[in-house]
Protein backbone atom coordinates (compact mmCIF):
# COMPACT_ATOMS: atom_id res chain seq x y z
CA UNK A 1 0.00 0.00 0.00
CA UNK A 2 1.22 3.32 -0.85
CA UNK A 3 2.03 6.37 1.69
CA UNK A 4 -0.17 9.26 1.06
CA UNK A 5 1.84 13.01 2.14
CA UNK A 6 0.34 16.20 1.93
CA UNK A 7 1.67 18.65 -0.23
CA UNK A 8 2.86 20.97 2.27
CA UNK A 9 5.04 17.19 3.48
CA UNK A 10 6.44 17.08 -0.23
CA UNK A 11 6.94 20.54 -0.58
CA UNK A 12 9.19 20.27 2.44
CA UNK A 13 10.91 17.07 1.79
CA UNK A 14 11.63 18.77 -1.98
CA UNK A 15 13.20 21.63 -0.72
CA UNK A 16 15.22 20.21 2.48
CA UNK A 17 18.97 19.88 2.09
CA UNK A 18 21.35 18.47 4.21
CA UNK A 19 25.02 18.21 4.34
CA UNK A 20 26.91 15.52 6.79
CA UNK A 21 29.20 17.48 8.55
CA UNK A 22 30.04 15.93 11.83
CA UNK A 23 31.62 12.44 11.37
CA UNK A 24 30.97 9.98 14.43
CA UNK A 25 34.10 9.96 15.69
CA UNK A 26 33.85 13.82 15.95
CA UNK A 27 30.29 13.16 17.58
CA UNK A 28 31.68 10.85 19.90
CA UNK A 29 34.58 12.97 20.81
CA UNK A 30 32.55 15.36 21.20
CA UNK A 31 29.99 13.87 23.91
CA UNK A 32 32.68 12.40 25.92
CA UNK A 33 35.01 15.21 26.26
CA UNK A 34 31.53 17.05 27.80
CA UNK A 35 30.68 14.07 30.26
CA UNK A 36 35.15 14.46 30.57
CA UNK A 37 34.73 18.06 31.60
CA UNK A 38 31.78 18.01 33.93
CA UNK A 39 33.46 15.41 35.92
CA UNK A 40 36.85 17.06 35.96
CA UNK A 41 35.25 20.32 37.37
CA UNK A 42 33.09 18.95 40.17
CA UNK A 43 36.11 16.85 40.90
CA UNK A 44 38.68 19.54 40.61
CA UNK A 45 36.76 22.05 42.37
CA UNK A 46 36.62 20.30 45.46
CA UNK A 47 40.54 19.36 45.27
CA UNK A 48 40.87 22.49 45.59
CA UNK A 49 38.31 23.14 48.26
CA UNK A 50 38.64 19.85 50.20
CA UNK A 51 35.95 18.42 51.93
CA UNK A 52 35.92 19.00 55.87
CA UNK A 53 38.94 16.86 57.60
CA UNK A 54 37.18 14.16 59.74
CA UNK A 55 38.55 11.96 62.36
CA UNK A 56 38.24 8.01 61.96
CA UNK A 57 39.75 5.25 59.97
CA UNK A 58 40.96 5.94 56.52
CA UNK A 59 39.30 3.08 55.35
CA UNK A 60 36.10 4.11 55.18
CA UNK A 61 36.81 7.57 54.98
CA UNK A 62 38.79 7.50 51.90
CA UNK A 63 36.74 10.36 50.12
CA UNK A 64 39.39 12.82 48.40
CA UNK A 65 40.87 9.42 47.56
CA UNK A 66 38.15 8.38 44.94
CA UNK A 67 37.59 12.30 44.14
CA UNK A 68 41.19 12.13 43.24
CA UNK A 69 41.01 8.84 41.60
CA UNK A 70 38.04 10.04 39.63
CA UNK A 71 39.49 12.96 38.51
CA UNK A 72 42.83 11.38 37.26
CA UNK A 73 41.01 9.05 35.29
CA UNK A 74 38.71 11.54 33.55
CA UNK A 75 41.79 13.54 33.08
CA UNK A 76 43.62 10.46 31.43
CA UNK A 77 40.40 9.82 29.29
CA UNK A 78 40.69 13.35 28.39
CA UNK A 79 44.01 13.36 26.92
CA UNK A 80 43.36 10.25 24.97
CA UNK A 81 40.37 11.93 23.16
CA UNK A 82 42.10 15.18 22.53
CA UNK A 83 45.17 12.86 20.89
CA UNK A 84 42.23 11.06 18.87
CA UNK A 85 40.70 13.98 17.61
CA UNK A 86 43.96 15.37 16.65
CA UNK A 87 44.29 12.50 14.48
CA UNK A 88 40.74 12.74 12.74
CA UNK A 89 41.98 15.74 11.72
CA UNK A 90 44.46 13.81 9.83
CA UNK A 91 42.10 11.51 8.13
CA UNK A 92 38.47 12.77 8.31
CA UNK A 93 36.90 15.29 6.16
CA UNK A 94 37.87 19.01 5.89
CA UNK A 95 35.27 20.02 8.10
CA UNK A 96 36.86 18.08 11.30
CA UNK A 97 40.14 20.36 10.56
CA UNK A 98 38.99 23.78 10.12
CA UNK A 99 39.19 23.95 14.18
CA UNK A 100 43.20 23.28 13.93
CA UNK A 101 43.58 25.92 11.20
CA UNK A 102 42.27 29.20 11.68
CA UNK A 103 42.65 31.38 8.43
CA UNK A 104 43.60 34.25 10.12
CA UNK A 105 45.87 35.76 7.00
CA UNK A 106 42.58 35.80 4.86
CA UNK A 107 40.75 38.88 4.61
CA UNK A 108 37.98 37.12 4.14
CA UNK A 109 38.16 35.44 7.56
CA UNK A 110 38.18 38.95 9.12
CA UNK A 111 35.41 39.73 7.42
CA UNK A 112 33.40 37.07 8.50
CA UNK A 113 34.52 37.35 12.35
CA UNK A 114 33.13 41.25 12.03
CA UNK A 115 29.63 40.17 10.53
CA UNK A 116 29.48 37.05 13.05
CA UNK A 117 30.10 39.86 15.70
CA UNK A 118 27.44 42.57 14.41
CA UNK A 119 24.82 39.21 13.98
CA UNK A 120 25.46 38.13 17.93
CA UNK A 121 25.08 41.56 18.69
CA UNK A 122 21.64 41.77 16.51
CA UNK A 123 22.58 44.17 14.18
CA UNK A 124 22.04 42.20 11.32
CA UNK A 125 18.83 40.36 9.74
CA UNK A 126 20.42 37.40 8.33
CA UNK A 127 23.06 34.88 9.92
CA UNK A 128 25.96 33.91 7.35
CA UNK A 129 24.97 30.43 6.54
CA UNK A 130 28.25 28.98 7.46
CA UNK A 131 28.31 25.29 6.98
CA UNK A 132 31.13 24.25 9.38
CA UNK A 133 32.00 26.27 12.12
CA UNK A 134 31.45 30.51 11.37
CA UNK A 135 34.53 32.46 11.83
CA UNK A 136 33.82 33.69 15.54
CA UNK A 137 33.23 29.31 16.14
CA UNK A 138 35.94 28.54 14.71
CA UNK A 139 38.30 30.65 16.17
CA UNK A 140 36.83 29.88 20.09
CA UNK A 141 37.25 26.47 19.29
CA UNK A 142 40.78 26.56 18.42
CA UNK A 143 41.25 28.73 21.59
CA UNK A 144 39.90 26.18 23.19
CA UNK A 145 41.85 23.27 22.14
CA UNK A 146 44.81 25.65 23.07
CA UNK A 147 43.53 25.64 26.88
CA UNK A 148 42.98 22.03 26.68
CA UNK A 149 46.97 21.75 25.94
CA UNK A 150 47.52 23.81 28.96
CA UNK A 151 45.42 22.28 30.78
CA UNK A 152 46.99 18.91 30.12
CA UNK A 153 50.12 19.76 30.73
CA UNK A 154 49.80 21.88 34.10
CA UNK A 155 47.38 18.59 35.23
CA UNK A 156 49.94 16.10 34.63
CA UNK A 157 52.58 18.13 35.78
CA UNK A 158 50.97 18.05 39.20
CA UNK A 159 50.62 14.44 38.58
CA UNK A 160 54.08 13.91 38.13
CA UNK A 161 55.35 15.34 41.63
CA UNK A 162 53.92 12.25 43.25
CA UNK A 163 53.96 9.44 40.74
CA UNK A 164 57.00 7.32 39.84
CA UNK A 165 55.49 6.31 36.58
CA UNK A 166 58.72 7.05 33.90
CA UNK A 167 55.33 7.97 30.95
CA UNK A 168 55.00 10.96 33.22
CA UNK A 169 58.21 11.75 33.91
CA UNK A 170 58.39 14.22 30.56
CA UNK A 171 55.76 16.64 32.69
CA UNK A 172 58.06 17.11 34.94
CA UNK A 173 59.91 19.76 32.91
CA UNK A 174 56.68 21.92 33.32
CA UNK A 175 57.32 21.98 36.99
CA UNK A 176 60.63 22.82 35.85
CA UNK A 177 59.86 25.80 34.24
CA UNK A 178 57.57 27.20 36.76
CA UNK A 179 60.17 26.87 39.37
CA UNK A 180 62.95 28.11 36.58
CA UNK A 181 60.48 31.21 36.39
CA UNK A 182 60.65 31.98 40.26
CA UNK A 183 56.84 30.24 40.96
CA UNK A 184 56.68 26.25 42.68
CA UNK A 185 53.94 24.05 42.96
CA UNK A 186 50.80 26.39 44.35
CA UNK A 187 51.34 28.23 41.59
CA UNK A 188 50.56 25.79 38.69
CA UNK A 189 47.90 24.58 41.11
CA UNK A 190 46.53 28.28 40.51
CA UNK A 191 46.73 28.12 36.89
CA UNK A 192 45.49 24.87 36.26
CA UNK A 193 42.08 25.98 38.52
CA UNK A 194 41.91 29.51 36.45
CA UNK A 195 42.03 27.51 33.17
CA UNK A 196 38.64 25.52 35.22
CA UNK A 197 37.28 28.73 35.28
CA UNK A 198 38.00 29.70 31.70
CA UNK A 199 36.30 26.61 30.16
CA UNK A 200 33.61 26.61 32.48
CA UNK A 201 32.94 30.12 31.02
CA UNK A 202 33.64 28.85 27.35
CA UNK A 203 30.81 26.42 28.01
CA UNK A 204 28.54 28.58 29.10
CA UNK A 205 29.17 30.99 25.93
CA UNK A 206 29.38 27.37 23.64
CA UNK A 207 26.28 26.42 24.86
CA UNK A 208 24.41 29.94 24.76
CA UNK A 209 25.80 30.30 21.14
CA UNK A 210 24.18 27.01 20.40
CA UNK A 211 20.99 27.43 21.57
CA UNK A 212 20.70 30.83 19.66
CA UNK A 213 21.70 29.48 16.18
CA UNK A 214 19.30 27.05 16.25
CA UNK A 215 16.54 29.15 17.23
CA UNK A 216 17.75 31.88 14.96
CA UNK A 217 19.58 30.45 12.15
CA UNK A 218 18.15 29.09 8.97
CA UNK A 219 20.55 25.68 9.90
CA UNK A 220 20.32 23.28 12.64
CA UNK A 221 23.23 23.24 15.05
CA UNK A 222 22.63 20.90 18.30
CA UNK A 223 20.76 18.11 16.51
CA UNK A 224 23.75 17.97 13.87
CA UNK A 225 25.81 17.29 17.08
CA UNK A 226 23.82 14.55 17.35
CA UNK A 227 22.99 12.79 14.12
CA UNK A 228 26.15 14.39 12.03
CA UNK A 229 23.76 16.37 9.41
CA UNK A 230 23.58 20.24 8.83
CA UNK A 231 19.99 20.76 7.66
CA UNK A 232 18.09 23.60 6.09
CA UNK A 233 15.10 24.63 8.08
CA UNK A 234 13.54 26.66 5.87
CA UNK A 235 13.79 26.60 1.65
CA UNK A 236 15.46 29.44 -0.50
CA UNK A 237 13.47 32.46 -0.22
CA UNK A 238 11.12 31.33 2.83
CA UNK A 239 13.08 32.54 5.43
CA UNK A 240 12.94 36.17 4.25
CA UNK A 241 9.05 35.46 4.09
CA UNK A 242 8.91 33.93 7.80
CA UNK A 243 11.08 37.06 9.23
CA UNK A 244 9.16 39.58 7.18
Amino acid sequence: MSEKTSPRAEEARDDAVSYYVFEAPVRLWHWLTVGCMLVLMVTGYFIGRPLPSVSGEATYLFYMGYIRLVHFSAGMLFTVLLLGRIYWAFVGNHYSRELFIVPVWRRSWWQGVWYEVRWYLFLEKRPSGDIGHNPVAQAAMFGYFLMSVFMILTGFALFSEHSQYAIFAPFRYVVEFFYWTGGNSIDIHSWHRLGMWLIGAFIIGHVYMAIREDIMSNDTVISTMINGFRSHKFAKGKRDKEAS
